[in-house]
């Protein structure tokens, strides 16, 4: 009798596993279900010893969590754990007479079957499908073994804790811990009312019991908002018996349950509300029907997806997708909560554009006991006096590098086999090149189509699959060190061989492998730039224009945060460039945009080009009229530099002036005029550039004072406040 007939024996296949393991037999491989779906102990014991007489080196036993816990396994087992020895238990004495070496338990609905068993290559072993998770669901709730975990969230503008989100989790020793698990477990057995209903009152008891400030935020689907259950005053009197206000409950309605009935959630909306409850939306940008969901449910508090958070200081689109939320938040009178916040940052630039809240692991993680007050660090965040520049392609020496493309894709080690090479491209589909390394330095490329396209044809498997890669690699990959500028990666993409343009290159840091590029990348980065070029910044210097100068004036007004706006010009330039012509005219320009890029501190001050020889720079840092005074004193001598020895002794050169004179023309000097705009000191950009156009004006006039006698630029600092009516200018300092 072979082991198909014998497993008709012993109870038949139930279902459609044989179908599924049908073709599994051949291969050594016995799946013993029975016709109810379990295997009890008068079973379990004839069917393994029949897999061991038959040398299978699977055994495939379907169960239930009801007869695991029956056979005296303990639920930790159902984690895919392996384990060894003899089992003292009846259904499986058997197994150490044929030495099974392993034992895994694992859910049958949670894996694709003949995947799994593909996936274990151990001879001997048993897997035991657990096929009953609603009986297991069930008896979690029943034990009320839910359990929350509370993440805070921080309202940025009282600087403490506005409340807790609460996230469920199932038993640690289940493989129904986490929460994507149990919901959909649930839903795979119409359990997720139950379950949701389970969640929130445990969420509202560990709440109450641990006296936690502030608002709990309990997440609910829509179907549960419209669910009986939760109207029928159940709610009210669990409130009532914990001691919590409704004012203090905000419900989520999360967005992974489409809404069928838009006027029933409406009412229940007006209902809860009228009891005071809130309401909150859940990761905002994720799809348009949250917009619709705004539009119509009009939350108190509204959860931007961490998608738009995560990288907005260096992100100038999503700074301005979260922007756009929050001009819509302050119309629905909404407040705006940034989820997954994880970089500092991002944390500075949610907390200076405004944004109401924030909430990620940044500021805490969800923990069962969590805190209550806000950690030095986040306390430090708050109080660092600098507020995060609007992300800005361009700038000298701000351009991309290859280090901003690369991408870090795990590299395989040159004696790595052909097999475990295709192995990797298999199981991602995504993947279409590997880099080959020898210790940490780059060896070569193995292009995902060339590789496939070799082991397609016959016996190639066969006869090389267990060589080394290194067989098959492009020993010469294109390679660069990480700061290679954009400009250089496209020189060098444009004069490579054509397949350079497919497999991408490979980025380095002294020489160590530290992530490959693409030439997709790599395009798509120069079309932003050009596009943000055209749009946005001065095409000699790539340096912000008046849009985004008078945007960012405008955001640090909004903010309420002091600075200094400094408007920088440079003296005598017509002249030079009439003599020299246009393009040592832009060299001049160049060269002062280089200067005060390298003088600002780049986290903190903003520079930007109005056009011509002006420039505009905003201020943060402390030291800032140190870091004027070096602007002039370094545009100055890289003047100096510019010309002949003899022009330098001179003091000048000699051109003719609007007269046809031939006449000693000074060098190019600067003059900085800078104002201190303070909170609630101008209304608009417009008035921080009225005055500071005033300043400049001033360090000009005295600039060109005989008396005086600049000897490399000038430097008038309006220290009065801007707006009172003795504002008048009140000294000016000159190099000396």
């Amino acid at each position: 009798m072979n082991l198909a007939q014998k497993q008709t024996e012993l109870g038949g296949a139930a279902g459609g596993f044989a179908i599924d393991f049908g073709l599994f037999l051949a291969e050594g491989i016995a799946f013993l279900p029975t016709a109810c779906g379990r295997l009890d102990a008068a079973q379990a014991a004839p069917a393994i010893a029949l897999a061991g007489r038959e040398k299978a080196h699977l055994a495939l036993v379907v169960m239930d969590a009801a007869a695991v816990a029956k056979n005296g396994f303990s639920h930790d087992s159902l984690r895919v754990l392996q384990m060894t020895g003899s089992m003292d238990r009846p259904c499986f004495r058997k197994m150490t007479e044929f030495r099974w070496r392993h034992i895994c338990y694992v859910t049958a609905l949670q894996h694709s079957l003949p995947t799994l068993a593909a996936g274990f290559t151990w001879k001997k072993t048993m897997i035991v499908l657990i096929d009953d998770e609603a009986a297991e669901l069930r008896r979690i709730m029943a034990e009320g073994l839910l359990y929350p975990v509370f993440q805070p969230i921080l309202d940025f503008r009282v600087r403490a804790i506005l409340g807790y989100e609460s996230l469920i989790r199932g038993p640690e020793n289940s493989f129904l811990h986490f929460p994507d698990q149990l919901f959909a477990a649930a839903a795979r057995n119409e359990l997720t009312l139950d379950l949701e209903h389970a969640c929130r009152e445990a969420s509202l008891r560990a709440f109450a019991a641990q006296r936690l400030p502030g608002r709990l935020f309990l997440n609910v689907t829509p179907g549960c908002l419209l669910d009986d259950r939760l109207m029928n005053g159940h709610t009210r009197e669990l409130l009532n018996e914990l001691g919590i206000t409704p004012n203090r409950i905000v419900i989520e309605l999360t967005e992974n349950q489409k809404i069928t009935d838009m006027p029933g959630i409406l009412e229940a909306l007006q209902h809860y509300r009228g009891r005071g409850f809130q309401f909150a939306i859940d990761d905002l940008g994720e799809g348009f029907a949250n917009l619709r969901m705004w539009s119509e449910l009009r939350p108190e508090f509204v959860k931007i997806d961490k998608h738009f958070i995560n990288g907005i200081a260096n992100d100038r689109i999503k700074f301005h997708f979260v922007r756009a939320m929050q001009d819509l938040a302050e119309i629905c009178n909404a407040l705006l909560v940034a989820e997954g916040i994880e970089r500092s940052e991002d944390f500075i630039c949610l907390r200076d554009m405004g944004i109401a809240c924030g909430q990620g692991y940044l500021i805490a993680r969800p923990e069962s006991h969590p805190m209550r007050l806000l950690t030095d660090p986040i306390l430090m965040a708050l109080d660092k006096q600098s507020l995060s520049l609007t992300p800005m392609t361009g700038g000298p020496g701000k351009l991309p590098t290859a280090r901003n493309l690369a991408r870090l894709i795990e590299p395989v080690p040159i004696n790595a086999s052909n097999v475990n090479v295709i192995a990797r491209f298999e199981a991602d589909p995504d993947l279409d090149v590997l880099p080959v390394v020898q210790g940490t330095q780059p060896v070569g490329m193995i292009n995902r189509h060339s590789m496939i396209d070799r082991f397609a044809r016959p016996f190639r498997k066969e006869l090389f699959g267990r060589k080394s890669c290194d067989l098959f690699m492009d020993h010469a990959p294109l390679v660069v060190d990480q700061f290679a500028t954009i400009q250089e990666l496209a020189m060098m993409l444009s004069l490579a061989p054509k397949h350079y343009l497919f497999d991408g290159f490979i980025v380095t840091a002294q020489g160590k492998y530290i992530g490959v590029g693409s030439s997709h990348d790599l395009m798509a980065t120069i079309t932003e730039m050009q596009i943000s070029a055209a749009r946005y910044a001065n095409p000699l210097t790539q340096l912000p224009g008046n849009v985004p100068i008078n945007e960012h004036v405008d955001r640090m007004l909004e903010a309420g945060k002091p600075f200094i706006a400094a408007y920088i010009d440079i003296d005598n330039f017509k002249p030079y460039n009439d003599a020299f012509g246009y393009r040592r005219g832009d060299d001049v320009i160049q060269t002062l945009a280089r200067v005060i890029c390298e003088a600002c501190d780049q986290q903190t001050d903003f520079v930007g080009h109005i056009g011509g020889d002006d420039f505009f720079v905003i201020f943060r840092s402390e030291d800032w009229e140190i870091r004027c005074w070096q602007i002039i004193s370094t545009f100055s001598q890289a003047m100096g530099n510019m010309l002949g020895i003899e022009e330098r002794l001179r003091g000048g050169y000699m051109a003719e002036n609007r007269r046809g004179e031939l006449t000693l023309q000074t060098l190019p000097t600067l003059s900085i005029g800078a104002v201190k705009v303070g909170a609630g000191d101008c209304e608009s950009h417009r008035e921080v550039a009225a005055a500071a156009s005033a300043a400049k004006k001033q360090a000009k006039k005295k600039a060109k004072d005989p008396a005086n006698e600049p000897m490399g630029g000038s430097l008038f600092v309006e220290r009065r406040r801007i707006g009172s009516a003795d504002m008048q200018p009140t000294a000016a300092r000159y190099m000396n």
